[in-house]
């Protein structure tokens, strides 16, 4: 046995075979007061040893003690081990590893004398850089290794092929982190990482994959590791710098990866209290390399801090018998052990008697003190992951050397007769090859780029307030079902740190943006940082933090909100609502006093004020009256093929009504003009004149009909763009050009019956009735001039309504100023209604 001074630590166990192990044991010094600069300057005895780290030794013992004891794994072989301590740093991992190609005691590479030296495979760890150093002398000599942290990538082939990691594929873990930060939505996290090769190629090959998926960052911080060889003040300026980073972060998710221990993260969670700061709240994820050390300073400072952190490990099993190995292990019994001492004052805060004169009584070692006394933060009784790796690391060089020792035809196959004189490389090809169940059941297998075949565990810190702290399962990454990694978890079983009120906490760069409102970017800011606009006008959103609105379909309309879409309502001129009951009563009364009219005048048909004006024209103008009036109807209820078809024709009427006035007028201008003496106007007088002007313009009105119907007529439609909240049924005019072909024609008729009978306003009363067309003309024309504007201004059924009001306005105007009058002397001044009185007032 043998431990030599200094920082470089190296601890031998006798056997045959040899497994050397490079462990990261972190040392200060206890009589200083800052860390010390010169590794050399140590002095046995005096060495911290870290008490969860010790506990990786404390399993490779325990693992080869029980292969010693197993008779079915290399019987009649006895393996042994040295221990040698990287300290993180470059010059002694390579010390380490050249030792390895020494005889023991005796550092002189190359050259190896002692049969009892001979070491079969090299386990290292935890962090990838004492990989790395450790793979830059063994691979030269092909030693075969066993790393039990992350794994570095090696730019040389031939240096990975005897590299083999008890580590699943890093790439699983960070797609599992990945996931795990969308799962919960965090778009907003910070980044910690060590300053080294893993960690560039971390920033610059896997957090582009995060921005790809919408992740965006705070800040991402480099870090240097911990080796206390550095200045002190230094050292203290680089934690005080990366607390306030924490502190002045808005994000509520920070990724650490593989710094070195959980010891720095607390070092940076205490910097605020001593400058009177809050206190830093985030949650933070854990890479599998990280465990849980701390320093002796550090075992009052409370566990809170890493209360609901997530990590992304290989949660180990509990392995029998180990409990009570860590029971068993006592200095006076294990004083081979060259850490224990170190380890036992450390842990229980006591010295050895002779060792410390002025030491207490009170602070002196005694048989009372248990491995299972000692608080979680400064020792575990079960296996961590790391060294639940290195547990399984030495079974997997035992099962390759026993494959070798038991095969049949090893002289053939391998050319090894004795394992003693074994080359390194020989044990390569069993080792990559290897599978065996572990004691608890687990398979342990490589796969052919030397990773673990395994999966994660997504586990969850919870402390307790009597300084004790579990790692719970909470979900998995099963990357068995490549191509796609199967990722689970339980959110119910998460405990989330109590600072965000035991719930899901939020890491966004600004709240989100609830439906109706989208995004808009925020200048000279990350794509995650945005504004929160509301909907534009006929837009919704129906999900949290869109990029863009989106518009309703076309049967349906945004609510107030503008979150959802409903279903627009179905509209048309009925006869139930009020307006369509009130302009159906008005042109039904209408359509009577026009009935009662024309009733009046065939039964005084034979007095002189109905026969002054040709009856037939009289009758005619009333019996379109009473069809303009009643085509009204058509244009109330759901629109019909067949109503569609008819209404516009039948409003077409009213072109009749309008043809017979112009007939009145030019018969009044002709009688005038024909009593002047040798007048050629008088063959144009009588019935013929005044039917061809009427017939003439019903057959034009029938031709713009005919060709709009056999064209392209009008057909019912559904308006859904005019409305915001309502789809109209209507009649969709078809040809909009015919239909202001029938209103132009109209309008045509009505200026030259408005024309002349403002120049014949003047005539003699008993042959005149200029005056009253010239009233009703008037009224009509402004009806429809005022109709055209107001009905392109109108939607919906309300167009509808607009036209049903200029007919009804127009026909009444023409009924009034031209049938009123004769009306009240036929039935109220009889005594006007004579010849005599007509030719008295012509006089």
């Amino acid at each position: 046995m043998g431990r030599s001074l200094g920082i470089h630590h190296k601890y031998r166990m006798s056997g045959d075979l040899h497994i050397g192990a490079i462990l990261s044991l972190i040392f200060m010094s206890l009589d200083e007061v800052s860390f010390r600069q010169d590794p050399a300057a140590k002095s046995e005895g005096d060495t911290i040893v870290f008490t969860h780290n010790y506990q990786h030794i404390l399993a490779l013992i325990f693992a080869i003690k029980e292969i010693n004891e197993n008779s079915r794994i290399l019987p009649n072989i006895t393996l042994g081990f040295y221990i040698y301590n990287s300290n993180y740093l470059p010059s002694v991992a390579y010390l380490a590893s050249l030792e390895l190609l020494s005889t023991w005691g005796k550092f002189v590479p190359n050259y190896k004398c002692d049969t009892q030296n001979n070491a079969a495979a090299v386990i290292g760890g935890p962090t990838s850089e004492v990989c790395l150093y450790m793979a830059d002398i063994l691979c030269s000599y092909k030693f075969s290794q066993i790393t039990y942290g992350s794994a570095p990538l090696m730019d040389k082939k031939n240096e990975a092929v005897f590299l083999h990691r008890m580590f699943p594929s890093g790439s699983y873990q960070y797609t599992g982190i990945l996931n795990l930060i969308l799962h919960f939505q965090w778009t907003w996290i910070g980044v910690i990482y060590v300053d080294n090769e893993m960690g560039e190629r971390f920033v610059h090959n896997v957090l582009p994959v995060f921005v790809q998926n919408g992740i965006c960052f705070d800040f991402i911080k480099a870090v240097n590791h911990v080796n206390f060889c550095s200045e002190m003040e230094t050292m203290v300026n680089k934690f005080i710098e990366t607390s306030y980073l924490f502190w002045t972060s808005t994000a509520n998710v920070v990724i650490l990866k593989e710094v070195q221990s959980v010891l720095v993260l607390r070092i940076w969670i205490m910097i605020p209290f001593h400058y009177d700061l809050p206190k830093i709240n985030k949650v933070w994820i854990l890479t599998a390399e990280i465990d849980f050390a701390s320093l002796p300073i550090q075992r009052d400072w409370g566990l809170s801090f890493i209360n609901g952190a997530l990590s992304v490990s290989l949660l180990p099993k509990k392995v029998s018998g180990f409990h009570e190995f860590l029971q068993n292990r006592k200095p006076d019994t294990d004083q081979e052990d060259g850490f224990i001492g170190d380890f036992w004052q450390q842990a229980f805060m006591c010295s050895f008697p002779g060792l410390n004169l002025e030491e207490s009584p009170e602070n002196i070692c005694t048989e009372e003190n248990k491995l299972e006394t000692l608080p979680m933060s400064v020792f575990e009784m079960s296996m961590s992951s790391h060294s639940y790796s290195i547990y399984n690391a030495v079974y997997a060089a035992a099962h390759a050397l026993h494959d070798i020792d038991s095969s049949s035809f090893k002289h053939r196959t391998t050319g090894i007769r004795d394992l003693q004189k074994m080359q390194p490389w020989q044990l390569h090809h069993f080792l990559k090859r290897v599978i065996f169940n572990n004691t608890v059941g687990e398979q342990i297998s490589f796969n052919r780029n030397g990773e673990l075949v395994a999966g994660f565990d997504i586990i969850n810190w919870v402390t307790f307030p009597n300084e004790t702290f579990n790692r719970v399962k909470v979900g998995r990454i099963e990357p068995q079902s490549l191509p796609t990694i199967e990722f689970t978890v339980h959110e119910d079983a998460i405990v989330w740190p109590s600072w965000f009120n035991q719930v899901q906490p939020l890491s966004l760069c600004n709240d989100h943006c609830y439906p109706g409102y989208s995004k808009k970017k925020k200048e000279r800011k990350s794509f995650c940082c945005y504004d929160c606009i509301p909907c534009p006008e006929g837009k919704i959103s129906a999900q949290k933090d869109v990029d863009n609105c989106f518009q309703c379909p076309k049967d349906h309309y945004p609510n107030k909100n503008r979150d959802f879409c409903i279903l627009k309502s179905l509209t048309f001129l009925t006869f139930e609502e009020a307006l369509g009951t009130s302009l159906a009563g008005s042109a039904l009364l209408l359509f009577c006093v026009t009935a009662g009219v024309l009733g009046i005048f065939i039964k005084h048909r034979d007095t002189p004020i109905v026969k002054a004006n040709n009856r037939t024209l009289t009758y005619t103008l009333l019996l379109s009256l009473l069809l303009s009036f009643l085509c009204v109807l058509l244009f109330i209820g759901q629109p019909q093929k067949m109503t569609c078809l008819f209404r516009q024709t039948a409003f077409g009427i009213i072109s009749v009504a309008i043809s017979s006035v112009l007939a009145k007028t030019i018969t009044v201008i002709l009688a005038f003009q024909a009593t002047k003496p040798e007048s050629k106007l008088r063959k144009w007088l009588g019935k013929r004149m005044a039917t061809s002007i009427v017939i003439s313009s019903l057959l034009i009105q029938a031709t713009i009909c005919t060709v709009w119907l056999s064209t392209f007529p009008p057909f019912p439609d559904l308006d859904v763009n005019t409305m915001a909240e309502e789809v109209i049924l209507e009649c969709n005019e078809g040809s909009i050009t015919m239909f202001y072909c029938l209103l132009g024609f109209m309008g045509f008729l009505s200026i030259c019956s408005f024309t002349a009978a403002f120049f014949a306003r003047k005539l003699p009363d008993s042959f005149n009735e200029a005056k009253f067309i010239t009233f009703s003309m008037l009224v009509f024309c402004s009806v429809w001039i005022s109709f055209v504007p107001t009905y392109l201004s109108t939607k919906g059924k309300y167009m509808v309504a607009v036209e049903i009001f200029s007919i009804l306005a127009s026909g009444a105007g023409l009924l009034g100023c031209i049938f009123f009058p004769k009306c009240f002397i036929i039935l109220l001044r009889p005594d006007l209604n004579t010849r005599e009185q007509v030719m008295k007032r012509k006089r």
